[in-house]
């Protein structure tokens, strides 16, 4: 099966290349012809590293008809490359936010309807079998009793020279609730089954901030129709110590009792005198890799797996919302247009 990453943009792209190239029976390809001018062989020198294909522009690629595509570009590329992959009937993955505004994301989703082709979005954690257990035992209704709350964290880290990638993921203008927001709403809708927010509450600053314009520090509240409130922290990580910017955590309380999810436990902990601080190696499975096999085997099959793109339009909505209210200090309703 011939899987193409497409562009580097995205600071996870070369781990997913590697990890793709190790699947038994996946021909990896890599498209990397917006590299920026500091480093534009970024995904050719990891093409030559893997022993990969690498494809100079999107005509190359796309000519040759690969049968799903990772779509890790920068967001406001994201909607052409995923019409293109519909256009040859490849399945796509699209890292989040899949898009800048909901015309462009309706706009995706349709390109894949049309083609009769999977839109999946880049969410790991929704593809954790801890998520998966925690999922079930919320929809049985024993563990938990009725779902009332959810409080869910993710402090991801501020853009750096390490991680330029990082930036290529929000919208323009957009700071921590753009970027770490997605990841938190994902788990949520599918707890919810897909169940649309009814009221949308934020506030944002940008104290600690180092980018003009985008807030460092997000806390949303999103009321739905069935009474349960999601309360999340989406704020970036100031703190050198690894675990602060782990990945995402959330607390599922009921009226009887309560679950905790974190994608990335700590195993192990202690102090690296060679380093000068805190060490910790995670524990759990290696969400990454499961999302990247739960993928392949969806275009395999053709069964679905993880969150789709109306998942995606409803999370854009979401944090659409909370931007508006951020802004006018007042809930909002994410089905009510400006």
């Amino acid at each position: 099966m011939k899987v193409a990453v497409l562009s580097f943009a995205h600071e996870r792209a070369a781990t997913y290349a590697r990890l793709l190239h190790a699947m038994p029976g996946v021909d990896l390809i890599i498209a990397d012809p917006d590299g920026p001018p500091d480093d534009p062989a970024r995904g050719e020198a990891v093409a030559r590293q893997l022993g990969a294909s690498y494809a100079g522009g999107w005509d190359e690629v796309f000519a040759l008809r690969p049968e799903a595509v990772v779509v890790t570009s920068g967001t406001a590329r994201r909607r052409e490359l995923v019409e293109r992959a519909a256009g040859i009937g490849a399945h796509v993955l699209c890292a989040q936010p899949m898009a800048t505004d909901e015309a462009d994301a309706l706009a995706m989703v349709r390109a894949c309807e049309d083609a009769g082709v999977r839109l999946t979005l880049d969410s790991p954690a929704c593809f954790s079998p801890a998520f998966d257990a925690v999922r079930k035992e919320i929809a049985a209704g024993d563990a938990i009793g009725r779902l009332t709350t959810l409080h869910g964290v993710y402090n991801g880290p501020a853009p750096t020279p390490s991680h330029p990638g990082r930036a290529d993921r929000e919208p323009a203008g957009g700071g921590a609730l753009a970027a770490n927001a997605a990841d938190l709403l994902d788990m949520v809708d599918a707890v919810l089954g897909g169940e649309p927010a009814e009221q949308v509450y934020a506030q944002t600053n940008s104290v600690l901030g180092a980018e003009p314009g985008a807030e460092s520090a997000a806390l949303v509240t999103v009321r739905y129709p069935s009474g349960t409130v999601a309360a999340i922290d989406c704020s970036r990580s100031v703190s050198a110590d690894r675990a602060a910017a782990d990945g995402p955590r959330m607390t599922f309380i009921g009226d009887q009792g309560s679950l905790e999810f974190n994608s990335r436990p700590r195993l192990l902990g202690g102090f690296d005198s060679a380093a000068g601080g805190e060490r910790w190696e995670p524990g759990g499975s290696d969400a990454y890799a499961a999302m990247l096999d739960a993928f392949v085997a969806a275009v395999g099959t053709g069964r679905g797996a993880g969150p789709d793109g109306a998942a995606g339009v409803r999370t854009l909505r979401i944090v659409q919302a909370a931007y508006a209210s951020a802004h006018s200090g007042r809930p909002v309703d994410p089905a009510v247009r400006p």
